[in-house]
C-alpha cells in the first residue's frame, strides 16, 4: 500500500508546477486513469464475453423451452452449446472480478488517513478549496455548503449524479436489446444510484468519480 501512495505522491510533485496545490487531486485523476487502462484489457475481454453471451440467447432460450421439465438434459444441452460455440459460460465475470482488487485497493488508499502507520500525506493537499481529507460534514461546518469546499463537493456529487443517471441508460438499454433477442416482452428498469456518505473524504470521492466516468464511457465504447 505504502508503494502506491509513494507513486501517486511522486505523481503529484511531477504535476505540481501545473496543478499547484490542486496536484495530488490530479494526480489521484491521473493515477486512477492510469490503473482502468492497465486493466481495460480485461474490461474487453468481458465485453466480448458479454456480446457471445447476448448472441446465444435465442438459443439458449430455445433449449429451456424444449428441456425445462428435464434440468439434467438442460445442462447438458447448455453445456455442449457453448463448447461448440467456444464461449464459457462465465465469460465476462471474471474478467470483472480481477478488477476488483485494484479498485478497492485504490478506494484504501484514498480514503485512509494513514498508510503503514505513517500520515498519509495526499490528504494533506486540496482540491481547489477543499482538502482531500476533508469530508462533507466537515465542509458543511466550515462555509456551509454554499462555502468553497461545499461547492466542491456539490460538483463532486453532482458529477456522480450525472454520471450514474447516464450509466442507467445504458444498462436499461442493453437489457432492452437483450430481450429483443430473447423474445421477451416488456422490460423493467430498477433504480440506479450512487450515493456519498458523510464519511467519505475527498480523495475517495475524487477516485470515485474518476473511476465511474472511465466506467461508464469504456461500456458506451465498448458495448456501442
Amino acid at each position: 500500500m505504502s508503494v502506491f501512495a509513494s507513486l501517486v505522491e511522486q505523481l503529484a510533485d511531477l504535476l505540481q508546477p501545473l496543478f499547484g496545490l490542486s496536484a495530488a487531486a490530479a494526480a489521484i485523476v491521473l493515477f486512477t486513469a492510469l490503473v482502468r487502462l492497465l486493466v481495460h484489457p480485461l474490461s474487453r475481454a468481458a465485453a466480448r464475453g458479454q456480446k457471445a453471451r447476448a448472441r446465444l440467447q435465442p438459443r439458449i432460450a430455445d433449449l429451456r423451452r424444449r428441456h425445462g421439465r428435464d434440468p439434467e438434459k438442460l445442462q447438458r444441452a447448455l453445456l455442449d452449446l457453448h463448447t461448440r460455440e467456444k464461449v464459457s459460460p462465465l465469460a465476462g465475470i471474471l474478467p470483472s472480478l480481477f478488477q476488483l482488487p485494484a479498485f478497492f485497493l485504490l478506494f484504501y488508499l484514498f480514503s485512509n488517513t494513514t498508510i503503514g502507520g505513517r500520515p498519509n500525506e495526499l490528504l494533506g493537499h486540496e482540491l481547489f478549496t477543499a482538502p482531500l481529507g476533508g469530508r462533507w460534514v466537515d465542509a458543511l461546518g466550515d462555509g456551509g455548503p454554499l462555502g468553497g469546499a461545499g461547492l466542491v463537493y456539490a460538483g463532486l456529487f453532482a458529477v456522480v449524479v450525472a454520471v450514474a443517471a447516464f450509466s442507467y441508460r445504458l444498462t436499461k438499454r442493453s437489457m432492452a436489446a437483450n430481450a429483443a433477442l430473447t423474445g421477451a416482452g416488456a422490460v423493467s428498469g430498477g433504480r440506479g444510484g450512487s450515493g456519498s456518505g458523510s464519511g467519505s473524504r475527498g480523495g475517495a470521492a475524487l477516485y470515485v468519480v474518476t473511476s465511474m466516468a472511465w466506467g461508464v464511457v469504456e461500456r458506451a465504447v465498448l458495448h456501442r
